[in-house]
């Protein structure tokens, strides 16, 4: 099997003692293709030296994440823009969205990120990567105040219902299954039994959301195999069958103007 993980932070401290043996790991595993979401300023030197480490294997995107706005969040932004606007460097925008299960302090100021930086997607037309917590309807409210034709993406780490998944489906955009499916007691399982397999690409969200049969240790990409596995189980198909459809998938996602 080939498998892309379409979102990795390979490139965090977490890894700084092992990060090449988590790479071949990957790659002996199948994992060929892993896309590195960026966080913010401080992030963006260690993921562009990991994707120049490793051209044919991670590709690097640009974003800030929510998490990360606050009183700096214009500074923050200015430089996203200006690292997007180097043509043909980044294959995504990311990460990027409205969290406020942490804090709402930044509130407007996550939306007004999100929003722009939707905007920049359209104008390079880039994929965007989006993550959302505790703000699924602002989000995708957002989404849809920005939709056209030049808007494509991922809802990262879904973990929602069938009608939230079915409202993403319906704007055109796919679903980020990852570790969270192999919980027991998630319910996760019982929503993606529902969806159509040309819905969803896979994701590790290293080092975070390890899977079963790992949950509880550092999650790398090379797991991403478990998270395929676990989702062919519950479609009642091959796994092969789920690493063709999500290879695909990425390929429209994030590779559609790569020429190698």
């Amino acid at each position: 099997m080939n498998l892309t993980d379409t979102h990795t932070h390979l490139y965090v401290e977490e890894f700084d003692s092992d990060r090449p043996q988590v790479i071949r790991n990957a790659i002996e595993n199948g994992v060929t293709r892993m896309l590195l979401p960026n966080i913010d300023s401080t992030t963006i030197e260690a993921m562009l030296q990991l994707a120049e480490n490793y051209p044919s294997n991670c590709f690097p995107m640009m974003g800030l994440h929510p998490t990360s706005v606050n009183e700096t969040f214009e500074k923050e932004l200015e430089l996203v823009h200006k690292e997007l606007d180097k043509s043909g460097k980044y294959f995504g925008v990311g990460e990027i969205g409205i969290d406020l299960y942490w804090e709402k302090t930044f509130r407007e100021q996550q939306i007004e990120s999100f929003r722009r930086q939707l905007q920049w997607a359209k104008q390079y037309k880039l994929t965007v990567s989006i993550h959302t917590r505790d703000a699924f309807d602002i989000t995708l409210q957002t989404v849809k105040e920005e939709l056209t034709d030049d808007l494509t993406g991922v809802f990262h780490c879904f973990t929602g219902s069938v009608s939230q998944a079915n409202k993403i489906i319906d704007m055109g955009f796919k679903l980020g299954i990852g570790g969270i499916v192999t919980f027991k007691n998630a319910g996760l399982d019982k929503v993606v039994e529902k969806l159509p397999p040309e819905a969803l690409v896979i994701e590790t969200d290293s080092p975070y959301l390890t899977p079963v049969p790992y949950r509880g240790k550092r999650n790398q990409s090379a797991y991403l195999v478990y998270i395929a596995e676990k989702i062919a189980e519950i479609l009642q198909v091959k796994k092969e069958k789920v690493a063709e459809i999500t290879q695909k998938n990425a390929d429209n996602l994030f590779f559609q103007n790569l020429s190698t």
